[in-house]
């Protein structure tokens, strides 16, 4: 009988440690191993001034590959220019971005996380900012193709909602 793993098991337990293996997310498809505690706090300065510089653009067109305010953005390359802004270096394509970072389940989201959408079969096809979480859901500044760069709550609109798959944080490690 292998007496190593037994010891290990009581070792973690008298330490405090959990352990078990990683767990899969099936909606993320990445190991929950991955997901690191989101320590950060929802009122984090560095955070809200993320927020608040991407918030500065709301109105500016889209423009498909677009990553100027001059020009336009669309939704990645929006992400990324907010991102660059505070030394967060992000791809400009949003099935990129949605390899970056590390997972985060959506009830654990903060300002300045990145949700992305997609159809059923998880292709990435929009990725927004989160601005807030709350009782009332979650609200993310993004550039849509039909308003430009907007701020809504994404939880309560019936476009969106359907196509959220997951979230990911850039921030935590820079």
């Amino acid at each position: 009988m292998n007496t190593v793993r037994p010891f290990f098991f009581a070792l973690c337990v008298l330490l405090g440690f959990a352990c078990s293996t990683p767990r899969y997310s099936e909606k993320a498809g990445i190991s929950s191993g991955e997901n690191k505690p989101h320590a950060q706090s929802i009122s984090n300065p560095f955070r809200q001034k993320v927020v608040d510089y991407g918030k500065k653009f709301v109105g500016v067109n889209y423009l498909y590959a677009g990553q100027s305010p001059k020009t336009g953005f669309d939704c990645s390359g929006f992400t990324s220019y907010v991102l660059k802004e505070y030394g967060v270096v992000a791809s400009p394509a949003s099935a990129i971005q949605a390899k970056e970072g590390r997972y985060v389940e959506l009830d654990q989201v903060l300002p300045g996380d990145l949700i992305f959408f997609g159809d059923s079969k998880k292709k990435i096809q929009h990725v927004a900012l989160v601005v807030s979480r709350g009782l009332d859901g979650i609200t993310c500044v993004h550039s849509t193709s039909s308003r430009g760069v907007i701020v809504e709550n994404i939880s309560q609109s019936t476009y969106w909602k359907p196509k959220i798959l997951f979230a990911r944080d850039l921030i935590t490690d820079n």
